[in-house]
């Protein structure tokens, strides 16, 4: 009778053991060490959970030296007071300068940083305080800065002259990864200071003045060009990724429709549209040439310059799965471009139009442009 109760006892006491291993998680073999409870992994980045979850952005642009002044003020009260939610900050300039002291050894070997900003961490407070959507602009391969403070990432022609934009301009050679991890680099600072997220401007390959005589000591041609700006932005993307922040990159609007343009400076729209959270088409009606759109002057009709450059951009896009589409985030014109024959001024009315045609085009985000940050509550809904 004992040895039939101590046998029943050592049943019942393996089968506990065995029913509390499995709630735990953890299989007892016999004679092996218990496994360890796998510790609960974070999500990776998601862009279904970012289209879902994020600001839908309604964004001015801000330079570097405005933020540093009081003006900051009126502009977080016009933030307040109307539909605006975000700001595109200049974190670095097209002159490659920072626009901040940045606690990087990159920026600071550089020399990049110019403090117009005194207290990056005080205004961040203040924006994130007033509930702003904060988004750091990183312009990458047109860097005079970098150009010269490392003349091995110049870009140059083979005589040695250096690459520039139409006002001398310098730009550094985007098929060097060196190039590439400065950036990374300085994005990955921002994404430590509390940015919502990274847009990439100037993440091609250059036009204009020599650009054709550059050399980038790798293969330069159209096929190729592509291939160094998609492994840049995969790099940069995964790197950033893992700090849950988004990504997004600013293109000219004309590559929606011209794949000429897109591969000679190695961006294509559809690609793009694939690979990064976010794409931000410069669809100003200002830059589009007289007859686009069936429009003798698109700078004297925003509304349907608009709607039509963003329908070009949904009939591209249309064969992208939803759920791995990135968001479409149109930068519009709030400036006026007195240099266009037939212009007309961009005042509040006609800023208006642009943006009822954001949304009767299917989208909700969109960004203002204003080179001197100069906004003003005409053509925005109150609050």
């Amino acid at each position: 009778m004992r040895r039939i109760f101590s046998a029943g006892a050592v049943a019942l006491f393996l089968v506990l053991c065995i029913l509390v291993s499995y709630n735990d998680s953890t299989i007892i073999i016999s004679g092996e060490e218990p496994a360890l409870a796998a510790c609960p992994v974070e999500d990776d980045f998601s862009l279904s959970s970012y289209k879902n979850n994020h600001v839908k952005v309604k964004g001015i642009y801000i330079t570097g030296p405005t933020a540093g002044t009081e003006r900051m003020d009126e502009i977080i009260q016009l933030i307040n007071d109307t539909e605006l939610n975000a700001i595109v900050l200049d974190v670095k300039d097209d002159n490659g300068n920072i626009s901040f002291k940045m606690d990087n050894n990159d920026a600071i070997e550089t020399g990049a940083c110019i403090p117009y900003i005194s207290d990056i961490n005080q205004l961040m407070k203040k924006l994130k305080d007033n509930n702003i959507y904060v988004i750091a602009r990183i312009p990458c391969f047109k860097d005079p800065t970098l150009a010269a403070a490392k003349p091995d990432l110049a870009l140059r022609t083979l005589s040695g002259d250096a690459v520039t934009d139409a006002n001398g301009n310098a730009w550094v050679n985007p098929c060097k990864e060196e190039v590439w991890n400065y950036i990374i680099s300085l994005a990955k600072s921002c994404a430590d200071l509390g940015f919502d997220e990274i847009q990439l401007d100037y993440v091609r390959f250059p036009v204009g003045v020599n650009a054709d005589m550059a050399y980038y000591g790798a293969p330069s041609d159209d096929e190729s060009r592509q291939k160094y700006i998609n492994d840049f932005i995969s790099k940069i993307t995964d790197a950033l990724h893992e700090q849950d922040i988004p990504v997004t990159a600013d293109v000219f609007g004309t590559i929606i429709k011209s794949s000429l343009d897109s591969k000679h400076i190695g961006q294509d729209y559809k690609n793009l549209a694939s690979s990064l959270d976010c794409l931000c088409p410069m669809i100003y009606p200002s830059h589009y040439a007289s007859g686009e759109f069936g429009l003798e002057t698109p700078d004297a009709n925003p509304h349907d310059t608009i709607y039509m450059a963003l329908d070009g951009s949904k009939q591209v896009l249309k064969d992208i799965p939803e759920d791995e589409c990135a968001v479409i985030r149109p930068w519009l014109q709030a400036f006026t471009a007195s240099w266009v024959e037939g212009y007309i001024d961009y005042d509040g009315a006609a800023i208006r139009k642009e943006i009822d045609a954001v949304y009767e085009a299917g989208y909700d985000e969109w960004i203002l442009w204003n080179s001197k940050s100069n906004y003003t509550s005409d053509g925005l809904k109150c609050q």
